[in-house]
């Protein structure tokens, strides 16, 4: 018999491990809805992917369903085409010229936020966010509709300034260097609002001891920001310029919209590159390799910042 009170073993209440491994299999079940969305929209179509820059895809794959296996064959091509490494450099000075102005802009809209009154501070802050909300497909038509020759606005007010001549019927897209310039305007501008309302974020979180106590010394503004303002937005800044480096390496939509890669693919970045390969020669799996490239290089960014990420955290 037992003693009074005492529980009896059917009633004792689980041990430790037997509640952690109820909750882990909580934990799964709960994950398991957004891993099985995950699994079929973004691993599965990388694994297609990879796979498919092995064959020889092309048109009569789509029709047919035959391919053969080709082994590296796409990437070997590849390496030996000018093509490739000419979207290949446009893409990455492309990009680092793309981060440098949000970046630079975004940083001094975020400053200048912190010293507006505060129902300014409000309307700026509005707007930055209508901005960035705004699609990009949708922006980047209206921003070819501003550029375009005989009725742009740009055009227009351009003449009407009487800097730079008559620029009426000046055609953005026909210039190399035009081109370019349309571009990035239009990608700092769709990318300021989040590093701007980001930088700013983080600036409310800032002790104002750091800065007073810096001022006392005799440091003046431009050296309180390099001295304490930057070293505290570091974490910050690392994490913005890397999402920027991915999302500008990656920009397609601004670029084929505005001058689908010309004039003479003087535009051509990496990704248009891969589109043309892809869906206008219909050279499938050249333009899967093209991508599965793409890839490894936006995974060697982030393996970058995951690294830097975890060193400032070993040194708090």
């Amino acid at each position: 018999m037992t003693p009074q009170g005492a529980l009896r073993p059917a009633d004792t209440p689980p041990g430790p491990p037997v509640r952690r491994r109820r909750r882990q299999w909580a934990v799964l079940w709960l994950l398991s809805p957004a891993a099985l969305v995950m699994a079929a929209f973004s691993v599965a179509p990388l694994f297609f992917l990879l796979f498919t820059s092995f064959t020889d895809y092309n048109q009569r794959t789509l029709f047919t369903g035959e391919f053969s296996m080709v082994g590296g064959r796409q990437y070997a091509d590849m390496v030996v085409d000018p093509e490739f490494w000419d979207a290949l450099a446009r893409s990455v000075v492309f990009t680092v010229v793309m981060v440098a102005g949000s970046i630079a802009i975004g940083a001094g809209v975020a400053q200048l936020l912190t010293r507006l009154a505060t129902v300014m501070r409000m309307t700026v802050t509005v707007v930055l966010i209508f901005a960035w909300a705004m699609p990009n497909v949708a922006s980047s038509l209206v921003w070819k509709w501003l550029f375009q020759p005989g009725y742009g606005v740009v055009n227009w007010a351009l003449t009407q300034a009487g800097v730079f001549g008559d620029m009426t019927n000046t055609d953005w897209g026909a210039d190399a260097s035009l081109a370019y310039l349309s571009i990035w305007l239009l990608v700092v501008w769709q990318a300021v609002p989040f590093i701007a309302l980001t930088l700013y974020a983080a600036l409310t979180q800032m002790p104002a001891e750091l800065a007073e106590a810096a001022r006392l010394d005799g440091a003046g503004e431009w050296r309180v920001w390099w001295s304490v303002t930057l070293p505290f937005l570091r974490p910050t800044l690392l994490l913005v310029t890397i999402m920027s480096v991915i999302w500008d390496f990656n920009v397609f939509n601004q670029i084929w919209l505005v001058s689908a890669g010309g004039p003479d693919g003087a535009t051509t970045t990496l990704g248009i590159f891969a589109y043309k390969t892809a869906f206008v020669s219909f050279h499938i799996g050249q333009g899967a390799a093209l991508s599965v490239i793409t890839t490894a290089i936006l995974l060697g960014v982030t393996a970058v910042y995951i690294r830097n990420l975890l060193r400032s955290g070993e040194d708090l």
